[in-house]
């Protein structure tokens, strides 16, 4: 039961993955336009003119993406929930979403008194978004979406009665999902003010935590790395009651994301409190990381030091850029979970609450980079944001990162990359070099020729062999850095082996397992999809 969980949880996690993607360029274009438009933030552009009106373009271009966000959670959900016909899937949530918003509104028209409703304790920052109904944000959206999946994976293969045979099948889906829909708007109408009033009592108390509930969130954002369930961790502060409330010219507006990106579209100065759930990973990203990894470097045996050089450098700088820590965060938590969860997660946490008690403000779409950094933090600027402090105490965590990182593993003489046995190589080898040393010495796949096989398909088969080979596959998934497969016997797996293929790490729970390959995931898993699909069209 416990691993049926974790498959779950793991896999609507790795479904959220799709529609955050869609939101770097949304906010990118939300910061610029936002503030090229402000008449009082902004003096580079004359109100009214060419350039001015193709900046609000840019505006309301990305305000779009976040005022359908609901919309976006429910298909993707759907879409990466559903185990095949994918695209029935997405479209029935697409239809059921807005069905069940139609079933909502009629319910509270014909229903129930609306004046009542409003004046209803805390409820006030769930009314009115969608034709006089209740805001249920992306956690409606997300509801959709798993009720839609999990009718689309039992009954897609239905077969109905020979005068109803057209609507067999994956037909019947929109249908029944629709059906579906009417009942759970319905039932929302009645349930929702007891959620929502939940909700917003549960984020007043962690409000109200201050500074220990703002270091409670970074530590367990970060401890939860490791299992892949840190998007089903963060998501509900993002986008629910439980990250805030305000009123934003004139709109309530739920959710830490939907407040922090309102006040950058209307100009206003970035809630602290909101921007809690983000600027602490600036610290993390831009400067903890980097400084961890010369940590290691430093400490790292003499003959290994030119290969850990380059290892740790290229990492330290996808951190500071994009905030992609994976590759890194990983290669020290294998070789000792003192210093990730003792260490890591304890200055992360840290860091949160340190920058909460400043009152920094910048928040971001994808992660904590010296990009996201420039366009929500620099770009607005200080007086909106109050950036310079992260730098400040960034420059501080650098300091305690390194000296912390350095102490420990000369104390405990942990095997961090470059401190290898003579005998090793030095972890999170490159995919060249499992390459050339495997090319004379593991088998070929059949009915192939050795001469002609490509790098790539050579890598992929040591894959499918390190995951217990092609009969042990059940699912194969990505998320931004990491493959995710589920398995017929998580026993079978071979870490060793996976590893040696470029993975900076892998995490096996039950028959799940996580492989960890950074940003070339995507590519990985299309590679893996097309070689499983030649095996498979040649038996």
């Amino acid at each position: 039961m416990e691993n049926n969980l974790f498959n779950s949880l793991q896999k609507i996690g790795k479904s959220f993955v799709l529609p955050i993607a869609a939101l770097p360029l949304a906010g990118l274009l939300l910061g610029v336009g936002s503030t090229l438009t402000n008449p009082e933030r902004s003096t580079l552009l004359v109100e009214g003119g060419t350039l001015f009106k193709n900046a609000a373009v840019l505006t309301d271009s990305g305000n779009v993406v976040f005022s359908i966000l609901p919309l976006l959670f429910a298909v993707a959900v759907a879409l990466g929930l559903a185990r095949t016909s994918k695209e029935v899937a997405a479209l029935s949530a697409l239809i059921a979403y807005f069905v069940m918003n139609a079933s909502l509104a009629s319910t509270i028209k014909n229903f129930m008194v609306l004046a009542d409703l409003q004046k209803t304790p805390g409820l006030i920052s769930n009314f009115l978004n969608f034709q006089n109904t209740m805001n249920t944000s992306v956690l409606g959206g997300v509801i959709m979406g798993l009720i839609v999946a999990w009718l689309h994976n039992r009954l897609y293969k239905i077969k109905l009665p020979e005068i109803f045979a057209f609507f067999s099948g994956v037909r019947f889906i929109p249908i029944i999902s629709s059906v579906a829909a009417i009942i759970v708007g319905m039932l929302l109408a009645f349930i929702w003010p007891l959620i929502a009033h939940g909700i917003v009592m549960l984020g007043e108390g962690i409000a109200h935590m201050g500074a220990f509930g703002t270091f409670l969130f970074g530590f367990i954002l970060r401890a939860l790395i490791p299992t892949g369930l840190h998007h089903v961790f963060y998501m509900p502060f993002w986008q629910t009651a439980l990250g805030g409330t305000a009123e934003v010219g004139g709109q309530l507006v739920v959710g830490a994301q939907n407040i922090l990106f309102a006040q950058l579209g209307h100009g206003d100065v970035i809630s602290p409190e909101v921007a809690r759930f983000y600027s602490g990973n600036y610290v993390v990203m831009m400067f903890g990381f980097p400084a961890a990894a010369l940590a290691m470097y430093h400490t790292a045996y003499l003959r290994n030091k030119p290969r850990a050089k380059g290892l740790l450098f290229s990492t330290a700088v996808t951190s500071f850029l994009t905030g992609i820590t994976e590759p890194l965060e990983f290669s020290f938590m294998f070789a000792s979970p003192l210093l990730y969860f003792g260490i890591h997660c304890v200055l992360a946490g840290l860091a949160f609450a340190a920058v909460n008690l400043l009152d920094a403000g910048v928040g971001y779409t994808f992660s904590g980079g010296v990009l996201d950094f420039f366009i929500y933090g620099i770009i607005p600027g200080n007086d909106r944001t109050h950036w310079i402090p992260i730098v400040l105490i960034g420059v501080v965590f650098a300091v305690l990162y390194y000296f912390a990182f350095r102490f420990t593993i000369q104390w405990l003489h942990l095997k961090t990359p470059g401190r290898e046995d003579a005998n090793e190589e030095v972890k999170l080898h490159t995919k060249q070099d499992y390459l050339d040393r495997n090319k004379s010495a593991e088998p070929m796949p059949e009915q192939t020729d050795a001469a002609c096989i490509s790098e790539k398909t050579l890598l992929t088969a040591q894959i499918i062999e390190g995951l217990g080979g092609l009969d042990n596959i059940d699912e194969l998934d990505n998320c931004a850095t990491r493959l995710r497969v589920s398995l017929h016997s998580g026993e079978k797996v071979d870490k060793e082996r996976l590893k040696q293929t470029g993975a900076a790490g892998v995490f096996v729970a039950g028959n799940n397992v996580q492989v960890i390959y950074g940003l070339n995931v995507g590519h990985i898993k299309t590679e893996l999809d097309e070689y499983i699909s030649s095996l498979q069209g040649s038996k």
